[in-house]
């Protein structure tokens, strides 16, 4: 990790107040002095200022149930960005693993240990997530079969990877996938000439969106939750 970086995680400064730190002279690095803010810091490094050692903040990783008219983004756009619900110290240093789209409920992975989310949604990783989708018509018989060999997505030159549909009632499912391409699941219905009305995600891997949480609540992951991913 960068060492303005490191700083940061393990005070209240921003990234501009940690490089005037250093060039105060009174950032130490095993005892020298340091003024370069790309140098690498690894874990067996001691990062002290005036003298007190530095304690860098371990990893937070959060499951939130994500309501409607939010995005999962850093900045603020036309809605708020979910990370408002997030009553944490620097709650705009973290980042979701894992986006959600506007009109999209349900849960969403919340972290800053990059390594920890790129399982989630690196593609080569496949990532399991299950989704809840109710339908503008009945579904058709045949579209389980079509979602499990793969769909034809407008502007894609290949068929969607297996996924796996299981039938609630006519105007309601549950698919899984393991991509995560742009409006997925809404493609793949409209691909087989159907209307999602209604998507919420229920379960990323092995992590499932806790049923004592309501729109807009939030909790950290257990350490069992956390090492399913790795």
């Amino acid at each position: 990790m960068r060492l303005d970086k490191y700083i940061c995680k393990s005070t209240e400064l921003t990234r501009n107040e940690a490089k005037k730190l250093l060039k105060t002279g009174l950032v130490k690095v095993n005892d020298e002095v340091v003024k370069n803010g790309a140098l690498q810091v690894g874990e067996n490094c001691r990062v002290s200022v005036e003298g007190q050692e530095l304690i860098r903040r371990t990893a937070r990783y959060i499951m939130m149930f994500k309501p409607l008219d939010t995005i999962c983004s850093n900045v603020d756009e036309v809605h708020p960005s979910v990370l408002h619900f997030l009553d944490v110290d620097k709650a705009f240093d973290l980042h979701i693993a894992g986006r959600l789209d506007v009109d999209t409920t349900g849960l969403v992975l919340i972290t800053d240990d990059g390594q920890w989310s790129h399982q989630i949604t690196s593609p080569r990783k496949t990532c399991p997530k299950r989704y809840r989708v109710w339908l503008d018509e009945p579904i058709a018989p045949e579209v389980a079969a079509q979602f499990a060999h793969g769909v034809q997505l407008k502007g894609e030159s290949r068929l969607t990877q297996p996924a796996q549909l299981e039938v609630i009632d006519d105007k309601e499912v549950l698919l899984t996938i393991a991509e995560g391409k742009y409006h997925q699941v809404k493609r793949m219905f409209a691909a087989v000439g159907n209307h999602v009305v209604g998507l919420h995600r229920e379960k990323i891997g092995d992590i499932t969106l806790d049923e004592q949480l309501e729109p807009g609540q939030w909790r950290y992951l257990t350490e069992q939750e956390i090492a399913s991913v790795l």
